[in-house]
Parts: structure tokens; C-alpha cells; sequence
């Protein structure tokens, strides 16, 4: 016969199996789910420090160039990142310093397009540029009909598209502009609905989606605005707005989704907010933040991963990194 101390006995050693259990779906569950919103990890850092760059990929490269440091607005700066062996080294130069430039691949070679070349976003030029990862070699290309810098550019039917940007006179634009590398010309296309500078321009499913970036009254005004551009038309619809207003951010396709991750400036502080943009969907969401908020970064993608380069992690110029970041959704 059970006795009621024995009865006792059993029901908590049942009670805590139970627990055990629970806690570890738990775990499981959590694991899981940190996993769906992603995961931060760090790299070789590069050899300097340099905000305001810009990011190209090449095979399985990554190409961080121009920017600007504590002692040179207008940096020649080309590092070259190899994944396989986690190791920088120093590429052929910018033939002309530049900070705030754009750059994208293209048929094995990598464009950069537009960029100031002095403080406090003056003098804005129309330089483009074609680097030959292969010869290590740079050439000359036909330039930007409008000079600009914080331009936006993406590749769509093998053609390049610039973007907005801030002109001459420091104003924000809405020009756009597409470049055909087989005839070497630029061509006007729709103009933008709405102007801006330091933004995301990101192709995808045939439409380049346009989002974020800001106005430049005093002071700046960030903006959430997601203007989705259709080629077989060349007009421009509403898309929904990105969830946290930001500029200086880092645009990126990635698994089907437009990745916006960092950004300036709340409260000064620079922007951790990751949010992607389901292209199937239609839908915003958020992930993972950042490690640490930045802003003047550029974000590409190579094989499973996102890897994000340089930038500044405060307000304007202050606390430029060295930081190679990479986001893996599993």
C-alpha cells in the first residue's frame, strides 16, 4: 500500500521532469527563434579605420574603398578582403580621392560611381571609375551626366543605375541615371518622386526599390520613404514605408529580403535597427540588431552570409571602425 508521503514523493519527481523538459523546449524554442532573426559575428578587422566608404563584392572577395580618416577627407583607400583565408591586403589605388562614393559589380568588375572629395559633403563630382580585380587595374569611364555624392547605385538588365545624391550646391536630387557599360553612356530615366541623399538603392525581382535616406534642410530630416521603380514602364510606385526613418544606411539583398541596417542619427546616437523587406510578401520585419550602431558602411552579400565593412559608430565623422561585421540568417 502507497503511503501518502510516497505519493508526494512521486508527484514532485514527476513535477520536476516536467520542468526539465519545458525549460528545455524552451531553450530549444529560443534558440530557434534567435536564429530565424539572425546572428552577428566579427572578422579580420581592416588594416585603418574609415567611415564614409563604399562596398563592392567580386567572386569570393570583398572590396572596401575610398572613405574618409581622422587625418584625409578623401581617401584612395582600396582593401580587398578574401573570405577562404580572413586576410586584408592592399589593393591598387583610387587613381583620385574620394569619400561618400557608390559602387557596384558588374561582369567581373566593380564601378564606382559619384562622391565628394571634400568636409562637410562639398564638392561633388561625376567621376566614374571601373576596377579590374584581376589586373589590379583602373580606368577611366563616361562620367555622371549631374555631379553627386551619396548617390545610390544597383545593377538591373545589366545596366547600372545611379540614384539621387546631394549636387553641387549640397542640394539632394532626384536624378536618376542609367549607365550601359557596352556603349559607355549615360541615359536620364524617371526622376525620383521624392529627393534624398545617403540612401538604399537595392534591385530585386526586376523593380529597384529605393528606401530611406534624407532631405538636407538644418537639420537633416531622415526619411522612411520606399519608392519601388518598375524598368518596362520607367515610373516609380509607393512601396511600404521602412519601419524606423534613417540615412547613412547600408542596403542589401539578401534570401529574398532587402536588408536596411544601421544609420544617423536619434538622440545622437547612430542606428543598431536591422529591418528587412520580404519581396514575396510585401512585408516589413524586424531582426537582430546591429552589435553596435554605425552609419557611412557598406553591406554585401557572399555566399550564406551578409558582411558589412567600416562606417563611423557616432554621429558625423566621430568613431570611425575598422569592424568587418557579417549577419547570417541559418
Amino acid at each position: 500500500m502507497k503511503t501518502s508521503s510516497h505519493v508526494s514523493i512521486r508527484l514532485a519527481i514527476l513535477s520536476i521532469v516536467a520542468l526539465c523538459s519545458c525549460s528545455t523546449d524552451v531553450g530549444r524554442q529560443s534558440a530557434e527563434n534567435l536564429a530565424a532573426r539572425g546572428t552577428w559575428s566579427t572578422l579580420a578587422p581592416m588594416p585603418i579605420e574609415i567611415g564614409e566608404v563604399t562596398v563592392a563584392p567580386n567572386g569570393g572577395k570583398i572590396y572596401v574603398i575610398g572613405g574618409s580618416t581622422g587625418d584625409v577627407v578623401d581617401q584612395k583607400f582600396n582593401q580587398e578582403y578574401d573570405i577562404a583565408t580572413n586576410r586584408w591586403r592592399n589593393r591598387a589605388p583610387l587613381p583620385r580621392g574620394m569619400t561618400h562614393a557608390a559602387a557596384t559589380a558588374l561582369n567581373g568588375k566593380i564601378y564606382v560611381v559619384g562622391a565628394f572629395t571634400a568636409g562637410g559633403h562639398g564638392n561633388a563630382v561625376n567621376w566614374v571609375y571601373e576596377y579590374d580585380p584581376v589586373a589590379d587595374s583602373w580606368r577611366e569611364r563616361a562620367p555622371l551626366k549631374s555631379p553627386r555624392g551619396s548617390v545610390g547605385v544597383t545593377v538591373l538588365n545589366g545596366k547600372i543605375h545611379a540614384i539621387g545624391g546631394r549636387g553641387v550646391d549640397k542640394i539632394t536630387v532626384t536624378t536618376h541615371e542609367v549607365y550601359d557599360p557596352a556603349s559607355n553612356r549615360w541615359s536620364e530615366l524617371a526622376p525620383l518622386p521624392k529627393a534624398r541623399d545617403h540612401l538604399a538603392v537595392v534591385a530585386g525581382n526586376g523593380r529597384i526599390h529605393v528606401i530611406g535616406g534624407r532631405l538636407d534642410p538644418s537639420p537633416p530630416q531622415n526619411l522612411d520613404q520606399h519608392d519601388i521603380y518598375n524598368p518596362a514602364t520607367n515610373s516609380w510606385q509607393a512601396g511600404p514605408p521602412l519601419p524606423t526613418a534613417r540615412s547613412g544606411i547600408a542596403g542589401a539583398l539578401y534570401q529574398g529580403k532587402i536588408f536596411v541596417a544601421g544609420g544617423e542619427c536619434r538622440d545622437k546616437r547612430t542606428y543598431p535597427e536591422m529591418e528587412g523587406f520580404d519581396l514575396k510578401t510585401g512585408r516589413w520585419a524586424s531582426y537582430t540588431p546591429m552589435i553596435k550602431g554605425r552609419h557611412g558602411f557598406g553591406g554585401v552579400v557572399v555566399g550564406p552570409n551578409l558582411y558589412y565593412a567600416g562606417g563611423a559608430t557616432e554621429c558625423g565623422g566621430g568613431a570611425r571602425t575598422n569592424e568587418l561585421l557579417v549577419f547570417n540568417l541559418s
